[in-house]
């Protein structure tokens, strides 16, 4: 049996910096004092620790921070907005986005172009999107950190490998290589993830629901799946198969679905079909007609309620999680499901009578993908900076 080893100087540093970052993350303006309080390294090694980053340009030593009673206060440390951003890039089925969020997760710069992938190869989109990342680099003058892909399919976390995204029609395809190969990206570190457990992490950490820390976010496009939350930490399943609830049968005589099986979710409350079933083009027009109180509109809307509604019941029986953020397109129809999906919860979720489920609605919509691609690229430079500083600094 191969015996641990003890922890060389460099692995101590490493683990320590992400201690030092991440204290000044969770609180901004503390003081150098406050960061050695707080993470019991002692007073020197947080001054080398927090003068690396400095250099780094990730931390911003600034203004006296604020101290109770006598003696001499220190300044107050923050997270540089001029430090490395996160890019966050979303391949759609209908369009390309990407999205800029500095250290702080403001948000830079965003942009989504519309373009038709279902009908492209894999590698013809991926031209696209790597000209969609070479135009970030050479339209703003900040340093990319890390970059965060968001794929409409299932992502093997081990490989980072999309395995296969039925609505694209793509299969195996190694989105990090193929990017960093066609982007020129070099060392900038490349994480391939489902978009829906990537909007679950963007509405978690972004959006105006800040006491969100068990739910599932269900959203729906040309696809729907959900990001799973508990107790603050993404559940994507052993692989990170986990969350394709579009493909859980609501209807065994339903129409046939993309991935092969009829009666998916997806096939009979996807965006397509509702689409399809009130007879306009975009949801724009849907939600104007819904709000005019068309009767065409209201039909097709409300068959959505039952299906997703037997859908998310047996989610939440079988894991018991108290509130349903709806997403992307269930977003824009939220005033019009809400009450349907509440009863229909109500009637299935066994254990509703004495845990009611409550039901939100994302406040990033569908913006909240590529929010969470963005911010995982951030947060994966805050959790383990010493890379990045190594690079960056000298000696």
């Amino acid at each position: 049996m191969t015996q641990p080893r003890p922890a060389g100087q460099h692995t101590v540093r490493r683990h320590n910096s992400a201690l030092v970052l991440g204290a000044i993350a969770d609180s901004p303006g503390i003081s150098r004092a406050g960061v050695a309080a707080r993470t019991g390294l002692t007073k020197a090694t947080v001054s080398s620790l927090v003068d690396r980053a400095i250099v780094a340009g990730l931390v911003v030593d600034g203004e006296p921070a604020h101290r109770e009673g006598p003696g001499r206060r220190g300044t107050a440390l923050t997270l540089s907005p001029a430090g490395p951003h996160g890019l966050g890039v979303e391949i759609g089925v209908d369009y390309i986005a990407t999205c800029l969020v500095d250290l702080t997760g403001r948000v830079s710069r965003q942009r989504i172009r519309p373009a038709d992938n279902r009908a492209q190869p894999a590698n013809r989109v991926l031209v696209k999107v790597a000209r969609a990342i070479r135009s970030v680099f050479s339209e703003l003058p900040v340093v990319v950190g890390g970059i965060g892909v968001a794929v409409p399919g299932l992502v093997e976390n081990s490989t980072g490998l999309l395995r296969t995204a039925p609505n694209l029609g793509w299969r195996d395809v190694d989105i990090p290589a193929e990017l960093r190969d066609r982007a020129a990206l070099a060392d900038i570190p490349v994480l391939a993830g489902n978009e829906a457990n990537f909007a679950a992490l963007g509405e978690m950490w972004s959006g105006e629901h800040p006491e969100l820390r068990d739910f599932i976010h269900v959203s729906a496009e040309i696809g729907i799946g959900a990001g799973i939350v508990m107790d603050g930490t993404l559940f994507e399943g052993v692989r990170g198969f986990g969350g394709e609830i579009g493909h859980l049968s609501v209807d065994a005589k339903g129409p046939q679905c993309s991935c092969g099986a009829r009666g998916c979710l997806e096939a009979v409350a996807g965006q397509d079909a509702i689409l399809a079933q009130s007879g306009v083009s975009d949801v724009p027009a849907l939600v104007a007609r819904l709000e005019s109180g068309d009767r065409k509109a209201l039909t097709a809307v409300r068959p959505v309620a039952r299906y997703l509604g037997t859908a998310l019941s047996n989610v939440v029986n079988l894991l018991d999680v108290p509130t349903i953020v709806l997403g992307g397109t269930y977003a824009a129809l939220g005033p019009w499901l809400q009450e349907p999906l509440q009863e229909e919860l109500t009637l299935r979720v066994v254990s509703a009578a004495w845990s009611p489920i409550t039901i939100l609605q994302s406040t990033l919509g569908t913006e909240a993908a590529i929010r969470g691609a963005a911010t995982s690229a951030v947060r994966a430079i805050i959790a383990d900076p010493d890379p990045f500083i190594t690079a960056t600094v000298p000696g």
